[in-house]
């Protein structure tokens, strides 16, 4: 009886049921004798308990009688009668059927209770080997192109004027900001995607890569760098002819000229067609007057603005001879040399924001403030010799979303940074939720925090689905680069890309925050810095779900309308084609499989994101049809289709993710490090199927057996990832010195 005796008092509390138990046991147990009863029955008071010294005794006791192999209470009591009595054994089978019952009904059962009572158990999950070997297969299949360049930013990075600390009194950190992105320009980081006789690399794919790299350093740095170079100096070198280029785009690209980007006004962020900030074209002057009517068309949160911008991209309303040509952009100057705002122009600083408060963002005003013709950046439109406008797109609209689409490298850079931040988080989370260990086994060590399988629920299909977004940024980023690419397509993957990625890395850090626990909160440890910085990631460069409604509306004119606006006019030809158009019948034992072989096959994966795509199209264009057909104007159509347009954009985009990271590992020689890739890509794949469940129930893709088959194959894939994850994080090779957070160095 004596190791159940211990076990009931293990944690020095007894309650009257197990009293009661074990009374009852003893007072029918006739293989007992009296006296061993009577011994038992002194443990049984609860105001008497048993001394310290004689608990310690009888643990010790049961201790070496469990050294000898027994697994349970029972066998170890039994090991301990045969050890110290001279009794026939007459009395074992009674004794095993007695203690055994008395052992279910306390809860005792099975080897557990007897581990934690002596302290024996063996087995710690293996989590924390990596293998350098298949960490370096895995880099080699997933880092960007430009690796020269990619090299020399890291490089850069670890100057002393780029390492910023956290917290800083707003002004300086401003000021060190400024001078962390002068350095850039000194490296001359600052002119990749500028014409190569303008002392550029012509190459908007490098000028992406060098901005994904800086988003490992400080993000007010990286937004800084935007700004100055992408926005600012991008509209120039793609809206601006060559004058525009040989006066402006060197002394950009040397911080010689800082500048601004003024498109977002108070009253409209997103809806740049209506923006309502007006230029005048003066014909008699030969000059256009720039002007803010009211507040609402003031220039809100520009960045570079509040402090050091000279000049402005100004995005305006042209009027001239008495037509509103509709939205162009201007170079209009702010601010004079001695720092004073410019005559007419009124600059108010927007103050500190959640984040990125390295970057001065402020709000413009406009009184008329004239400009020459030559102001107009002219590649599209402008004023000819006679003093009358003219453009060689002759629809207004058209003209717009043109101008527009040669900005979307903004987009790209975005969704690269994205996946650069998220990187970043997970290899601090991993590396740290595989070295911190809590509670384990009963009698058993410690385990690390990420042997549990909430942890690796909650980082394993995050790392997945940031190794497939890494995949299909990469793509975007060779579009981007290629002259001849459909430029459609790119606007539509471009958005797609951007509003999932950004989403992905704010979801991404607050899982990894919350995995490191209260490590997780401390400044040094980056997470509320990157979680405040990343934040208007999902906002700027175009807000997420707008621009998941225009990848639904280009996926609904299979890209053959401009992009820009959320009008379903003009379309009917494209609804109704899809609308009448059937998918192919579900074969009913795909729908009922649910052996894993199946179920991790890309494949079948890749067919089941296919079919959620296809279906939500077919049934997006059906409801819009339906509604323009009874009258509805498109816009009102749109809107009460609105959540159905972001699903079907958002599944395009998890399709995009996985068949572009299958495409590109299929020709990848094989090794361990292409192994685990597949490993990989298939929880991404799992977990996407898990998260719209409902979905495939609903549409009868899944059975629902096979629904449940998903969640517990996502369950096996995340342990069997587990060991791998260190592997995984060191494959995305950052430095320690850009990790920043201790309990992320790769040491740990």
């Amino acid at each position: 009886m004596l190791p159940l005796l211990c076990a009931v008092w293990a944690d020095g509390l007894i309650d009257e049921v197990e009293l009661e138990s074990i009374r009852r046991t003893l007072d029918g147990t006739e293989w007992m004798t009296q006296e061993g009863r009577a011994r038992a029955k002194e443990w049984l008071d609860r105001t008497r308990p048993p001394s310290s010294a004689t608990y310690s005794a009888a643990t010790a006791a049961v201790r070496a009688t469990a050294g000898t192999g027994v697994v349970t209470l029972t066998r170890a009591g039994l090991a301990l009668a045969e050890a110290t009595t001279t009794r026939a054994p007459s009395w074992r089978t009674a004794a095993v059927a007695t203690l055994g019952k008395l052992e279910m009904e306390l809860g005792f059962s099975g080897g557990e209770v007897l581990r934690e009572l002596v302290g024996a158990y063996g087995g710690v999950p293996a989590i924390g080997a990596r293998s350098s070997g298949t960490a370096r297969q895995v880099a080699q299949a997933v880092r960007g192109d430009y690796p020269e360049l990619r090299a020399r930013v890291r490089a850069v990075l670890s100057q002393p004027e780029l390492r910023i600390p956290d917290p800083l009194p707003l002004a300086e950190q401003r000021e060190r900001t400024l001078v962390a992105v002068k350095a850039l320009a000194e490296a001359g980081l600052g002119a990749f995607a500028f014409p190569e006789e303008l002392g550029g690399a012509g190459d908007a794919g490098a000028g992406v890569a060098v901005f994904e790299e800086l988003a490992l350093g400080d993000l007010s740095v990286l937004v800084k760098y935007g700004v100055q170079f992408g926005l600012f100096g991008g509209s120039i070198a793609q809206l601006g002819t060559e004058k525009h280029h040989r006066r402006y785009l060197a002394r950009v690209a040397s911080m010689e000229l800082p500048g601004c980007y003024a498109m977002t006004e108070t009253g409209h962020g997103s809806n740049v067609r209506d923006i309502r900030t007006v230029a005048t074209h003066d014909a008699a002057a030969r000059e256009f007057v720039v002007a803010t009517p009211d507040d609402d068309a003031r220039k809100d949160y520009i960045g570079n603005a509040a402090l050091d911008g000279r000049i402005a991209t100004v995005f305006a309303r042209l009027l001239a001879g008495g037509t509103d040509h509709g939205v162009h952009a201007f170079l209009v100057p702010i601010r004079e040399r001695s720092g004073a705002p410019a005559p007419g122009v009124s600059i108010e600083d927007c103050g500190a924001k959640e984040g990125l408060n390295g970057v001065d963002n402020g709000r413009i005003r406009f009184d008329a403030v004239r400009v020459p013709e030559g102001a107009l950046l002219d590649r599209f439109a402008g004023i000819n010799d006679a003093g009358e406008y003219e453009s060689s797109i002759p629809s207004p609209g058209r003209r717009f979303f043109t101008m527009l689409g040669t900005l979307v490298s903004g987009r790209v850079s975005i969704a690269a940074a994205s996946v650069a931040v998220a990187r970043k988080a997970l290899t601090i989370a991993v590396r740290y939720t595989a070295a911190r260990r809590q509670f384990g086994p009963a009698g058993g060590a410690e385990v690390p925090v990420l042997t549990y399988l909430s942890v690796q629920r909650a980082l394993l299909p995050r790392l997945a689905r940031c190794y497939a977004t890494g995949f299909a940024v990469r793509a975007l980023i060779r579009r981007l680069a290629d002259p001849d690419a459909d430029r459609r397509r790119l606007e539509v993957r471009a958005a797609a890309l951007k509003a999932t990625a950004s989403r992905d890395a704010v979801n991404t850090l607050q899982a990894c925050r919350e995995a490191c626990g209260g490590q997780g909160y401390l400044a040094e440890n980056q997470f509320g810095r990157l979680k405040a910085d990343t934040d208007v990631f999902t906002t700027f460069e175009g807000a997420n779900p707008v621009l998941l409604q225009l990848v639904a509306k280009g996926l609904l004119s299979r890209y053959g309308r401009d992009m820009g606006d959320l009008s379903m006019w003009g379309m009917a030809r494209y609804l109704a084609e899809m609308a009448g158009t059937r998918l192919t019948d579900m074969n009913p034992v795909v729908t009922r499989r649910t052996d894993p072989d199946h179920l991790v096959g890309g494949a079948f994966q890749l067919a089941a994101l296919r079919y959620r795509e296809d279906r939500l199209l077919r049934s997006a264009a059906r409801r819009l049809k339906a509604r323009i057909d009874a009258g509805m104007d498109s816009f009102d159509a749109a809107n009460e289709c609105q959540d159905h347009l972001i699903a079907l954009a958002s599944a395009h985009a998890d399709r995009v993710l996985l068949s572009t990271a299958l495409r590109d590992l299929e020709p990848l020689a094989e090794s361990k490090g292409k192994e685990l890739l597949a490993r990989v890509l298939s929880l991404y794949g799992l977990s996407v199927l898990e998260t719209h469940r409902a979905w495939y129930l609903e549409a009868g893709y899944f059975e629902p057996m096979k629904s449940e088959a998903v969640r517990a194959e996502v369950n096996r894939a995340c342990r069997e990832l587990a060991p791998h994850a260190l592997e995984l994080v060191d494959a995305f090779e950052i430095p320690d010195y850009l990790v920043g957070a201790p309990v992320g160095r790769k040491s740990v």
